[in-house]
């Protein structure tokens, strides 16, 4: 056994949640005490207590997103019709609630336009793309792009995530529809159409997020998950296709750019027999997986990552990350039993 592995064995043991073999259920834990999860510099706490409500006044279900908006508010977005919003303080406490309509609620990005905080929210259910400020009253609605000629009716239309650029550009993904992705002005007129599904370079299986990457001020480009795939698809601003950056057994689901690394939720390990088997991914500024809180530590052979999968019973369908002003980390998750989002305290 190599000193690496041995060394990682042996902190998994001693927390009592080493998961062998390879593909089996991990077992659970107690995250009532003190745990660390991560690797390398991105190391966390749990704190399973962040942001708990009363389920009968403030209902969650299929918590999808979550934002940090200009006042450091953390805004959750859930497609539970009693309210579609919460907005918590970073401490978890609750300040508001809004919104009944978005019963697909699904993406959730903040848009800052002339010194305002605005929310483009995508709802896979409604088949639209919709505008608000950021307490809920809505500026506009996006319908399905009938006239590119890809759609035949709305119902193929199921947006899951939307990005915007410094001109108020704004791009949607069909991650659930026909796997387009669309790219239209700030008054929500299509400029251009591209991807589609398949497998080539310039298609998706799954396009289900999508993030603006102005990390090289020279050269933004637009980030694309294929999570069927497994993939991170990098493309031009224009939509001509540019690289893959796979991630094996990681269905990773939209990109959060914080400083120079790039974060995502893994809703689930591909090959692991239990289903809630995700866990969370941390990319560096060269596209290198640095720390997996949750799963197994990242190990390249031969410039080959080798295959990611969760080792920790904490994450049931994690599926999308907020990285706060102090380099902690929201985690809301999708089918998990209506439960509230997950604090990881940067350590």
């Amino acid at each position: 056994m190599s000193r690496r592995k041995f060394l990682k064995q042996t902190s998994l043991a001693s927390l009592g949640i080493l998961a062998s073999p390879m593909y089996s259920s991990a077992f659970s834990y107690n995250f009532n005490s003190d745990v660390i999860i991560g690797h390398n510099s991105h190391r966390y706490k749990v704190d399973m207590n962040w942001g708990n409500l009363n389920p009968l006044k403030t209902p969650v279900k299929d918590c999808h997103e979550m934002v940090q908006d200009s006042k450091g508010r953390i805004v959750l977005l859930t497609n539970h019709t009693k309210n579609n919003v919460i907005i918590y303080d970073k401490s978890g406490k609750l300040l508001e609630t809004w919104g009944t309509n978005f019963p697909g609620g699904h993406g959730l990005t903040l848009v800052k336009e002339n010194g305002e905080d605005l929310l483009l929210i995508t709802d896979y259910e409604r088949h639209q793309v919709i505008k608000t400020t950021i307490d809920g009253k809505v500026i506009f609605e996006i319908d399905y792009p009938a006239d590119s000629g890809k759609y035949k009716s709305k119902e193929e239309f199921k947006p899951t995530e939307t990005t915007v650029i410094e001109n108020g550009d704004f791009y949607v993904a069909d991650g659930y529809g026909n796997q387009y992705i669309m790219h239209y002005n700030h008054n929500g007129e299509l400029l251009n159409i591209f991807g589609g599904r398949g497998t080539k370079d310039s298609k998706f299986l799954n396009a289900h997020g999508i993030c603006y990457d102005n990390r090289d001020k020279n050269n933004p480009i637009l980030l694309v998950t294929a999570r069927e795939l497994n993939i991170l698809k990098r493309f031009s601003l224009d939509g001509t296709y540019l690289s893959s950056v796979k991630v094996p057994g990681a269905l990773i689901c939209r990109p959060v750019i914080h400083k120079n690394d790039i974060y995502f939720a893994v809703l689930k390990s591909k090959n692991a027999s239990n289903d809630d088997s995700g866990f969370l991914l941390i990319m560096n500024d060269k596209n290198e997986v640095v720390s997996c809180p949750g799963a197994t530590f990242p190990t390249y052979t031969n410039n080959e990552l080798e295959e990611l999968y969760q080792t920790v019973r904490l994450f049931q369908h994690p599926h999308d990350v907020c990285i706060d002003d102090d380099e902690n980390m929201y985690v809301a998750q999708w089918n998990s039993g209506q439960t509230y989002p997950i604090k990881l305290i940067r350590v």
